[in-house]
């Protein structure tokens, strides 16, 4: 029924009017491109995906990996879809040219992956995993470390992971268990297990290189002594060349939800005593390391999670379109032509919902992948740090926002079609199995809650808050149309409610009241969620309200912008409000949470 998998119009609105992409090339390391060869890359991008990627998206969900015990088979399509997403050089798009990169922006680099995570999340997996590890390598380790992997990385020949999780603590990584053990030569000796490693073991690559936390004998106790680790699947003989199989054993594939495509592990490092790593950096910095490939993975959560509710939305409006079903008044009599149902309003009103959140989050996504760009490219050293110091307080928005509402995008997807929405007939259902493991996914969205509430939102003396105050103040005072004022009357006695919690919460973060707001810490997540993405609807209606003006608009032009606004307008009115619950609960220090006793459930 639809095989768009992203329109045009969204893409050139979100990255060209509203982020001003373009401009990234008038900075020395993108001065090589142009609008041009960005849309080339991500034309690339969506041939590949709608091509190669989206036709076995139900297949490979039907068809999960199976592991005989000695290897993990899959179907055929994906190790095809691998190697055309590799031959296309994405795995290093955003890598400098001298290292067989295209130096490309971070924005347009996450645009790329939309069309992919749209078109088949679980095939995805595997090349985005290999980028985030490439990246942890290419940032901290040492060059012997980097020449032996990185390269091959980049290349598709080899893939990566991050091997964090351990059966017993989950993502209490301050609990972990695994060693290692140093030798006299130098080397280490890794020893342990652990549990939910995505692609963690798989026959599309010559070499698997996990990254691997664990604490070296001696170690200070909790995150203090962790470090990280280069540990490969096959060790590299004196040509470096994947040789003699590394003691890694696979122990079993878990079956999960969605992402079924995706292999997800149970791994044995050192059954036989003999599984060799290589240390990343120094000794017990491993989590400080590993936080790299964390917070990116982290947006690219929040951006997946956006864009499996993105692709759901498309297909529940197209279906809505065509299907009919009831008539509207006055012309409701059983004679009366049956209407489509997209002129319900119920079913008007799950639309809305669902491109408020998608649409919303898209546009929450690339202003932090511009944020990167910006810490990477600005000239001004002061400008670097304030985009970063944006970019950490957001992170826990991105991540959790986007993981939490694509979900429910499309479980309105599921209901707008009705009976077919829950059968495997159509795709929407899977779309929702796929999205809900990321609330999971890179910290639970409950972790994201006080990592804000406790770290995120005091740092550097609260510069990022500062930062994003006037940020939103730079962009409200350039607002003129008169949709966009009343939007925003809506929005300022929210924001002044939460401005006047803050210091409240900094006092009881730093007395007796602390176990109460720990237990609220997702009320404060709501408030400053929906505020954030209320100021991100904001902004893309005051684009479209002044565009809408302009006398040479074609009708779909004309019609694409009024929706921008009505989506605005939903939000803010429908959406907004509802965190007066939470900032009533806040104020109040309310302990229905804190104050349960386990024994009483």
């Amino acid at each position: 029924m639809h095989s768009e998998l992203i329109k045009d119009k969204e893409y050139q609105f979100q990255l060209y009017e509203l982020l001003d992409t373009q401009a990234l090339c008038g900075r020395e390391r993108f001065s090589e491109h142009n609008k041009e060869t960005f849309d080339a890359v991500l034309d690339t991008a969506n041939k590949i995906a709608t091509e190669k990627f989206a036709p076995h998206n139900a297949k490979a969900d039907a068809n999960e990996p199976t592991f005989d015990g000695e290897k993990v088979t899959m179907i055929a399509e994906v190790q095809e879809a691998f190697d055309a997403y590799v031959q296309a050089g994405l795995l290093a798009g955003r890598y400098d040219f001298d290292e067989g990169g295209m130096q490309l922006p971070e924005t347009i680099m996450m645009a790329s992956a939309g069309y992919f995570m749209a078109a088949n999340p679980s095939t995805t997996g595997y090349p985005f995993l290999t980028v985030a590890a490439a990246n942890v390598i290419r940032n901290f380790a040492s060059d012997k470390i980097k020449s032996s992997f990185m390269p091959r990385m980049l290349s598709g020949e080899f893939t990566g992971t991050m091997a964090l999780t351990e059966p017993h603590a989950g993502s209490s990584l301050a609990d972990i268990l695994t060693t290692a053990i140093k030798t006299s030569d130098g080397e280490y000796r890794i020893k342990g297990n652990k549990m939910y490693i995505s692609a963690g073991d798989h026959e599309l690559s010559k070499n698997i290189v996990h990254l691997v936390l664990a604490k070296v004998q001696g170690a200070p106790a909790g995150v203090k002594g962790i470090s990280l680790f280069v540990v490969p699947k096959y060790r590299l003989d004196n040509h470096g060349q994947p040789s003699e199989r590394n003691d890694v054993a696979l122990a079993g594939l878990i079956h999960k939800l969605g992402y079924r495509g995706t292999t997800s592990t149970v791994l044995n490092f050192g059954e036989q005593g003999d599984c060799h790593g290589y240390l990343v950096g120094e000794e017990h910095q491993g989590l400080r390391y590993m936080f790299l490939m964390m917070n990116e993975a982290r947006l690219g959560v929040g951006f997946g999670a956006a864009m499996i509710g993105y692709r759901a939305y498309q297909y529940s409006l197209v279906y809505a379109k065509d299907r009919t079903q009831g008539r509207i008044p006055p012309n409701n009599k059983p004679t009366d032509k049956a209407v489509s149902i997209i002129h319900h309003g119920d079913v008007k009103r799950m639309l809305l919902a669902q491109k408020s959140y998608v649409e919303g989050a898209m546009a929450l996504c690339f202003y932090a992948a511009r944020l990167v760009d910006d810490s990477h490219t600005l000239e001004d050293e002061a400008q670097r740090q304030h985009a970063l110091e944006l970019l950490d307080l957001l992170t826990p928005i991105v991540k959790a926002w986007p993981s939490e509402y694509g979900p429910k995008a499309n479980d309105l997807a599921i209901q707008i079609l009705g009976g077919a929405g829950y059968t495997r007939e159509y795709p929407v259902e899977q779309c929702w199995r796929d999205n809900r493991l990321n609330p999971i996914h890179e910290g639970t969205n409950g972790i994201q809650a006080l990592d804000l509430l406790t770290r995120k939102l005091w740092q550097a003396q609260g510069a990022g808050l500062k930062l994003l105050q006037q940020r939103m103040q730079q962009d409200f005072s350039q607002i003129q149309g008169p949709a966009c004022q009343s939007l925003l009357k809506r929005l300022h006695p929210y924001i002044a409610q939460m401005a006047q919690l803050i210091p409240a919460l900094a006092q009881g973060l730093a007395n007796d009241k602390q176990p109460i707001l720990l237990a609220n810490a997702s009320c404060f997540m709501n408030v400053f969620g929906q505020i954030v993405m209320s100021w991100m609807w904001i902004r893309q209606a005051n684009v479209a309200e002044q565009a809408i003006h302009q006398t040479d608009l074609s009708g779909d032009d004309q019609a694409f912008y009024r929706g921008k606004i009505q989506a605005a307008k939903y939000f803010v009115h429908w959406e907004l409000p509802t965190i007066a619950r939470d900032l009533s609960l806040l104020s109040e220090l309310d302990d229905s949470c804190a104050a349960m006793h386990s024994e009483w459930f």
